[in-house]
Parts: C-alpha cells; sequence; structure tokens
C-alpha cells in the first residue's frame, strides 16, 4: 500500500549529510510553522539558505525517529535578506563567506542574487572583489541556478533528482535545453537512466512515437540491453526485429534508424560469418584491438629462449617430476611470447603454472601474477606462493575526474613494467577488459593466459578466452591428464564426467563427495541450515565461514535470496548487541557475511594494523559487517585485510553472501561447498553451471535436492549462443 504524500515547505538550516555521486542527502528543515524536521532523500547540492517544496511522506527510523522522506521536490530561491544571507554564506558560493556574504547583502538588499546572475561587474563596489572574482562568482552561481532548474524538471516529470548531477556533468549550462530537445539522452551510458522510464517520459513530453529520436534510441538500448547476454554484435535482422517489437513500430522504421546510426558513426556495421553483424563502436574497436595484439604476439618470437638445462633446474628446484603434457606446457611457454595454457581439475594447471612462474623469474623477467576477481586473486597467491593482484588493480583502475566514468592509468601511453604476465581464470575476462590489459602490456612482454573454457564465460560482453583457444592461432597447451591424487577425488571424477556428459557419482558416502535427496523445498532449506549451524562444524570440524551455499538461481525457495534470509536466522541471529540497517530486500547485521555485486573504484580502505590507504572494492569481493554507525550513515566492512567504509547510499551494491548463484562463485574456491539442485530456469540448469559449481569446492562437496534435476543439468548443454567475432576475425586476415 502506498503511504499518503504530504507537502513539506521550509527553508534548509543544515546539511548533515550529502553524497556528491548520488545526489543523497540528510538534511535540516526548518519549516514555515518553525519546526525542525529532518529530511532524507534524493536532493543534489542542497544548500543552507535555499528554500524547498518537497513532495514525500514520513517513515520511521531505528535511531533518529520520525523523519520525512522527499519523493519529489521543487527549488524555491531564498527571498528575505536573513534567507539570501545564509544561502550565500553557507559555501555555496567559492569566494563568498560569511563576511562577504553580509556585505553582498547590505548593498544590494533582496536584489542580491539578482545582481549576482545578471549584474556581476556591480560586486566591483564591495571592497576585495575584483572584476575577475565577480565573473567567478557570477559562473559559480549559474551552474547552481542551472542545476536547480534541471532538478526541478526532472522531478516534477517523475525521474530520480539524482541524474541531475550526471547530466550537468555531461552538458553543462545547457543541459536542460539539451534534455528538452532530445529527452533520450538521458538513455547514455554516462547519464544511466532505464530506457523505459525515459521512453515513458520523452512520451509524455509529446514526442511521437515513432519519433526518429525514439527509435534511433531503442535501437542503441537493444544493443546496450544485449551485452549483459554477452553478445558483442547482434544480427542486423535481430536487432531490427528485436527493436521495432520493443517499440511497437514497423521493422523498416528500424532499418531506416540503423542506417542513419551507421552513417552518424553511432554503429558499425560488418559482414561476419555471413552475418550482417551490428556492433557499438566501442566494442567494434576493442575486438579489432585484440585481433590486431593477439596476431602480432602470436607471431613474434621472444628475446630469450631458455636452454633445457634451466627447465631441468626449475624441475630439480621444485622437487617433482612433471609429466609429458606439462613440460610441454612450460617449454611452449619459454619458447613463445603467447601461451595459452588450459585443463580441467585434477590436470596439473597450476603446478604447471608455477612452473613457468619460475621459470620466468630464472630469466630474469619481472613476472606478475593476475585474475578478474579480488578472490580468485587471493587463491593464486595462496596457490603459488607469490603476489597475485586483480587485473583493475594491475591496471590501477580509478574515476576520471572530467568525465566520471572508469579509467585505468595503465594503458598504451602509460604501460606496466613487466618483463612477463600470468592470468588465471581467463574465462571470466570480458571483451572491454581484456583490450585494456593488451594495452597496457609493453610490446615485448610475455603473456600466459590460464582458464577453463569449460566454465562459465564471463559476465561481461564476450567469450574472449573460448574464441582464442577455438581460434588455433595461438599457441596452446591442453592438460588432460588426470594426476593419480585427483583421481582419489570424488570431486574430481565427477566435475569430469559431468563435462562428457555423465551422470556424477550420486551413491558414495565415504569420500568427499555426497549426494543428499530433498524433493521439498523447505526441508531442503532445513537440511541446509543444519549442514551449515551443526552437521560439518561439529563432525567434519568445518568452521560455517569456510562453508559457502551455491545455487543456480537467485530466484524461489530454494534460491539465494532465500537461503540467504534462512542462513542468516541461524548463523547471525538478531541480538540486542548487533545494529542491523534495512535496505532493499535485505536485513544487513553486524557480524553478515557480505559480497559487493558491482565494481566501486572509489571506495576508500585501509589494511588492518598498517597505514596503507587504497580504493576500489570489485565484483565478489566478500567481507564482514563489523559495524553499522547510524550517527555516521556508514558501515565498515572487513574485505580480508582491508576495512572499507560504506554509506548507507551504497548499500545497492551489497548482498548477503552465505548463499550466492553458481556465477557469483567462479574464480573461488572453498573448503566445503553445499549445492542446491532442485529448480530454476532451462538456461541456469546446465552442464556448465554444474561443472562451474562442482569445481569450486577444494575438501567437500554436496549436493543436495533431486536425482532428476542433476541429470537435466548432466545433459542440458545447451549453453546459450553469444554473438561474437573474435575468433572468425582472428583466423582471417584483415
Amino acid at each position: 500500500m502506498r503511504q499518503q504524500q504530504e507537502l513539506l515547505r521550509g527553508t534548509v538550516n543544515a546539511v548533515v549529510f550529502y553524497n556528491a555521486e548520488n545526489g543523497y542527502c540528510v538534511l535540516r528543515l526548518q519549516c514555515e510553522d518553525g519546526e525542525l524536521t529532518n529530511v532524507v532523500g534524493m536532493i543534489p547540492m542542497p544548500v543552507v539558505g535555499e528554500r524547498l517544496l518537497i513532495t514525500g511522506h514520513w517513515v520511521s527510523h531505528n535511531t533518529y525517529g520520525r523523519q520525512f522522506e522527499a519523493e519529489f521536490l521543487e527549488r524555491l530561491m531564498p527571498e528575505t535578506r536573513r534567507e539570501i544571507e545564509a544561502y550565500l554564506a553557507s559555501g555555496a558560493l567559492k569566494g563568498v563567506g560569511v563576511k562577504t556574504a553580509h556585505r553582498i547583502v547590505q548593498l544590494f538588499g533582496e536584489r542580491a542574487l539578482e545582481v549576482l546572475e545578471k549584474e556581476p561587474e556591480q560586486l566591483t563596489q564591495i571592497t576585495g572583489i575584483t572584476a575577475k572574482k565577480a565573473a567567478q562568482l557570477s559562473s559559480a552561481f549559474q551552474k547552481q541556478s542551472g542545476i536547480r532548474r534541471l532538478v526541478e524538471y526532472l522531478c516534477v516529470n517523475g525521474l530520480p533528482a539524482e541524474l541531475a548531477v550526471r547530466t550537468y556533468r555531461l552538458f553543462g549550462p545547457e543541459s536542460l535545453e539539451v534534455l528538452q530537445e532530445d529527452p533520450y539522452v538521458l538513455t547514455q551510458p554516462e547519464i544511466g537512466a532505464g530506457f523505459a522510464a525515459v521512453d515513458a517520459f520523452a512520451l509524455r513530453c509529446g514526442v511521437a512515437p515513432d519519433d526518429t529520436r525514439r527509435i534511433e534510441a531503442g535501437t542503441i538500448f537493444e544493443l546496450t540491453y544485449n551485452l549483459r547476454g554477452g553478445h558483442v554484435f547482434l544480427p542486423l535482422d535481430k536487432l531490427c526485429a528485436a527493436t521495432a517489437a520493443m517499440l511497437q513500430q514497423p521493422t523498416e522504421s528500424v532499418q531506416e534508424a540503423v542506417a542513419c546510426l551507421l552513417e552518424g558513426g553511432q554503429l558499425v556495421l560488418r559482414q561476419i560469418a555471413g552475418l550482417q553483424a551490428v556492433y557499438l563502436p566501442e566494442y567494434y574497436d576493442a575486438e579489432t584491438a585484440i585481433c590486431q595484439r593477439i596476431r602480432s604476439m602470436a607471431k613474434r618470437k621472444p628475446d630469450q629462449c631458455p636452454g633445457k638445462g634451466l627447465l631441468q633446474q626449475v624441475q630439480q628446484e621444485a622437487g617433482m617430476v612433471y609429466g609429458a603434457e606439462q613440460r610441454a606446457a612450460i617449454e611452449a611457454a619459454a619458447e613463445h611470447q603467447l601461451l595459452l595454457l588450459t585443463g580441467g581439475p585434477g590436470t596439473g594447471k597450476t603446478t604447471t603454472l608455477t612452473a613457468i612462474l619460475h621459470l620466468f623469474e630464472h630469466m630474469g623477467l619481472a613476472t606478475q601474477l593476475a585474475a578478474p576477481t579480488g578472490r580468485a586473486a587471493k587463491r593464486l597467491s595462496e596457490v603459488t606462493g607469490h603476489e597475485a593482484v586483480t587485473i583493475h588493480r594491475l591496471l590501477e583502475a580509478g574515476i576520471d575526474p572530467e568525465t566520471g566514468c572508469m579509467a585505468f592509468v595503465r594503458n598504451g601511453g602509460n604501460p606496466l613494467k613487466l618483463g612477463a604476465l600470468i592470468v588465471d581464470e581467463m574465462s571470466m575476462v570480458d571483451l572491454l577488459l581484456m583490450q585494456s590489459l593488451l594495452e597496457a602490456l609493453p610490446l615485448a612482454c610475455r603473456l600466459v593466459l590460464v582458464g577453463d573454457p569449460d566454465q562459465l564465460p564471463s559476465v561481461g560482453a564476450g567469450n574472449v578466452f573460448s574464441d582464442l583457444l577455438r581460434s588455433g592461432v595461438v599457441c596452446t597447451a591442453r592438460l588432460t591428464e588426470i594426476y593419480r591424487q585427483a583421481r582419489q577425488s570424488l570431486i574430481v571424477m565427477n566435475a569430469h564426467a559431468v563435462n562428457e556428459g555423465r551422470l556424477p557419482e550420486l551413491g558414495a558416502k565415504d569420500r568427499d563427495f555426497f549426494f543428499l535427496r530433498r524433493l521439498d523445498s523447505e526441508r531442503l532449506v532445513k537440511t541446509v541450515q543444519d549442514l551449515c549451524v551443526r552437521r560439518l562444524p561439529q563432525n567434519l570440524g568445518i568452521d560455517p565461514k569456510n562453508i559457502q551455499v551455491l545455487s543456480p538461481t537467485r530466484k524461489g525457495p530454494t534460491g539465494t535470496y532465500e537461503l540467504n534470509c534462512q542462513l542468516q536466522a541461524v548463523l547471525n541471529p538478531p541480538q540486542e548487541t548487533k545494529k542491523e540497517k534495512k535496505y532493499g530486500a535485505f536485513c544487513f547485521r553486524e557480524g553478515d557475511r557480505v559480497m559487493q555485486i558491482r565494481n566501486n573504484y572509489d571506495i576508500l580502505w585501509t589494511k588492518e594494523g598498517e597505514a596503507q590507504v587504497g580504493a576500489g572494492i570489485f565484483n565478489g569481493d566478500i567481507g564482514t559487517i563489523q559495524e553499522i554507525s547510524f550517527r555516521d550513515e556508514c558501515m565498515r566492512i572487513a574485505f580480508d585485510d582491508r576495512l572499507a567504509e560504506y554509506s548507507f547510499t551504497l548499500l545497492q551494491d551489497l548482498e548477503l553472501a552465505y548463499a550466492m548463484t553458481v556465477h557469483k562463485s567462479q574464480g573461488s574456491e572453498y573448503q566445503a561447498v553445499i549445492l542446491s539442485v532442485l529448480q530454476g530456469s532451462k538456461y541456469l540448469l546446465s552442464r556448465n553451471v554444474l561443472y562451474t559449481a562442482l569445481t569450486r569446492a577444494r575438501q567437500l562437496l554436496i549436493l543436495i535436492g533431486s536425482e532428476e534435476v542433476v541429470a537435466q543439468m548432466t545433459a542440458n548443454n545447451v549453453q546459450q549462443r553469444r554473438y561474437s567475432g573474435l575468433k572468425l576475425r582472428l583466423q582471417k586476415e584483415e
């Protein structure tokens, strides 16, 4: 039931908290009746002294009590001398302090703001204000006014106020005029408004359903939306048909729009395997750049090639005898600038990777290990004994202050100082990240890419590692022999069975792989709770923090959302001593295990016990909530040895992590894995999902659910096709 809306009118008395990125604000409003009220919501660039007309509703806060939550607002300029002076003295205009504000109001009275905007030269009458400073003050005031007008326009039309800051950053003082001319500019990635909301807004504003601007924006949206499915391009006929259906317009109109977009350089059209492939320029350029660099590296001979003696020395120092496939892989790494190393569980991939690392070090090459996620990098460090970092950290990811978008410090103009780079879990690397990585490599740098193409592909667009393997143009070492020690693991043997389309052994009771039949979802959830809280800790000595529950799906009674709620109830139940914060679908509690679900390059962290400070928490990083502070409106979360502070406005980037999807687990290993296999869609109940889940367990794996679902997943090898031109373009000289 929708809460009843009310109106509040008043003057901003104080700004308690403000997030400049999204415009979230906590302020105190001096209402017309004299009452001081706490107001929360999206209020970009609030200023003490300005007058607001706010539409919203009352809410109750655990700590701060009754507050007014803003939904829409109208900005009213200060009118009285007192209000104007408070506004100018608030710091809203750089260069105007308390004394200067007083002098301006004293001289111009209630005309002070009009003078600032239209007659700045009059300000020179005040001692200390030069003509240059007067112009700067006027420009700053006009910026404030521009954003104020923009916010009002967005809110009146039912769009989120937080879009104002991003829009103004992109278009400046002309933002409102640009928006009125073409509402669909809000769908640009730098602003990030959803197409459906913008389309509804545009139609309300009088844009015709067959307007060219609408059809062109819808076409670009369709391509952008399909990036989430991994597609680098879409066939022209599919693009036109999907866009026409979405917009309910003739296919011919979409074809005309595509032609205009192609002519304007907003789309790229190429022939790929008989398909008319339509790309967004950024992805076409990325694919092109990767092709060129990969071909160059595949043909280039390294500056130095070690002799057999050095290879024997590496083997002797390791105290082991490498198999024939492993020796061939190590020799290939020595003789080629670029090597693909692939193999399933138990085939000695990590052992081979470590040997290649030692070989490079003996050759005097400055060598770095990297992986796509923080957990994958941590695991790589543990198994090799050498420091590994995320690719984003390697490339020194950050936010470009001019665009507000993510950018890498390391690039073609500022390359990495490396002689060799080894990247693990390559199946997780998408097209754009691969482009950035290759651009940052010195021309002579050796590159070893390690992965398992049978695992799930990257979340982002592309199928890079699989395309490189299937192209046949890159030197590849495939490890297929399962070593004796690995054969003793039913986890390993069942993983290979599933990958080959054979049913896993479900009847064993005395090894590292167990199946528990539970056909009722309620009973399944209770069994999972019991395993995490009692059976595994008490019988096998496994700490609950080393147990990871997985599910193919987020939704449903055995999906990750419900499992997280139920596991939180038994692993971290409510206590008077534990503060909690409700946000969206979750109730976060001190002591909870949480996961970052998207890259955030701005979150600052400190290393525990050290003075080291860094920035960036990335998709898949798992931490524990140490403290919830309602006074500071933030959470403090420990990610291994890093302590990060999250304002409450960033909680949209967090989920509980007692249970997670198989997709989110990729790149990680856990001492014990419990996998729910009872329900899910056709695309989620697939062989590569089951295979990926099995390979996440290091010591123990428990399947719980239905034998029929296990059989269904094993048989379902239909992987959703990803439209990518990388393999064919590598094979074809351009």
